[in-house]
């Protein structure tokens, strides 16, 4: 859905920035995490630390980086490291206050999948794969996914787990999870919980787009719709071309 105002990849990222405040240091993927992250850098969250997979920590790019691998990662960062470094004398030791990932299917629990859809031996599309993602999902204090929601992604039974969920009892996985419906975080037994609803939608749009039926805040917030500085910085400063907004 677009609107006279604002996409819907807009208003997901917009929300996705806004969950980001207080935060501090932030391991940080390429696409639809990249920009909600640099976002948040520009609004709710000026001190936030980027770290990126490539070695870069304190990073603070002059454009959207393209890939881990782009090199303006790397000019003004506070740091830069070999890649083993990096994962084993920072994230390892606890130092990421949030992971900030993509997910091509996530279940009620958080587990997510970016492997393979279908079987793993003949799959019907073979994804990225985990790169980093395991070890930022296992720790980072926190870890939150921004991700389209549709019933090819927000599934009963995940085709690969990459990176683990929150068990019952046992929560490890991901605090918070937005797309462009809306706003989820989980219950103390780990399941997912519909905390907001992003304008223009209802809860039967959330309803046909996951397999399961998914609890629902007895609070339930309606999402502030994107503010006219949080939509220029999108349009004119993170992403002029268009890559991620439409």
């Amino acid at each position: 859905m677009t609107d006279a105002i604002h996409t819907r990849n807009e208003m997901m990222i917009a929300a996705a920035a806004r969950e980001l405040a207080g935060q501090r240091v932030c391991f940080v993927g390429i696409g639809l995490p990249n920009i909600a992250v640099n976002l948040a850098l520009h609004t709710v969250a000026p001190d936030l630390e980027l770290i990126y997979e490539a070695g870069a920590y304190g990073a603070v790019p002059a454009r959207l980086p393209l890939s881990i691998g782009d090199p303006t990662i790397v000019t003004g960062a506070l740091a830069v490291m070999s890649q083993a470094d990096l994962f084993g004398l920072y994230l390892q030791r606890g130092l990421v206050d949030v992971g900030f990932l993509g997910a091509a299917q996530i279940d009620r629990f958080g587990n997510i999948n970016t492997t393979v859809i279908g079987d793993y031996a003949k799959p019907t599309v073979r994804l990225p794969g985990s790169g980093g993602a395991n070890e930022i999902a296992i720790h980072s204090h926190q870890v939150f996914v921004v991700m389209r929601q549709s019933r090819r992604s927000f599934v009963d039974e995940i085709d690969f787990r990459t990176s683990p969920g929150n068990s019952p009892g046992h929560p490890r996985g991901p605090s918070v999870v937005v797309t462009d419906l809306g706003v989820y975080h989980f219950d103390d037994d780990g399941e997912m919980r519909l905390d907001s609803l992003h304008p223009g939608h209802t809860l039967d749009d959330v309803h046909a787009a996951m397999e399961w039926e998914v609890r629902v805040s007895a609070t339930l917030d309606a999402t502030p719709p994107p503010s006219a500085e949080e939509l220029r910085l999108m349009r004119e400063v993170l992403d002029p071309a268009g890559r991620y907004l439409g």
